[in-house]
């Protein structure tokens, strides 16, 4: 049985990398749910409760890392708060209507719509625009790395 929950986990591992890289599924959540299934089917043998509070720990920190990366991308190339606010909304707006590809366009066009509004220059906007696209990047590499955390944790508390 160990080896079947072994074998189902590290699937939804791979399919939570995938999820990652590829935003068509919650990549975090598939990891989660890796460690959990294996729990599950091992009868918790291995894996106590500080195990299951950490990675849920990761799992939030993960899930806000979405939203706030574009934010942070475009402080840093010259947006203000306000555009800041754009890039969280527009990537919550663009993900109902747009799905997956939402989480690219979305902070994009949010922080240059806001922009816009407040009378920046054309140059300026797609500056911001492109700052919150390199906020996505950023969020996505820290995505990757704190789900590999999760993982060599789970292999570390398994084995």
């Amino acid at each position: 049985m160990d080896i079947l929950a072994l074998v189902f986990s590290v699937i939804l591992f791979i399919i939570g990398i995938i999820g990652t890289i590829l935003p068509a599924l919650p990549g975090p959540i598939f990891i989660y749910f890796g460690v959990l299934l294996y729990g599950i089917m091992t009868g918790f043998a291995s894996l106590g409760v500080f195990f299951y509070i950490i990675e849920a720990i990761v799992l939030i920190i993960i899930f806000l890392s979405d939203y706030f990366s574009a934010a942070i991308g475009t402080q840093k190339f010259g947006g203000n708060k306000y555009t800041a606010y754009g890039a969280i909304i527009g990537t919550i707006l663009a993900l109902i209507f747009l799905g997956p590809l939402g989480i690219v366009i979305g902070p994009f066009l949010g922080v240059i719509v806001v922009e816009f509004l407040q009378g920046t220059e054309f140059k300026q906007a797609i500056r911001s625009g492109f700052g919150a696209l390199v906020g996505i990047l950023g969020g996505m590499l820290f995505k990757i790395a704190a789900e590999i955390l999760m993982i060599i944790y789970f292999v570390i508390v398994v084995f």
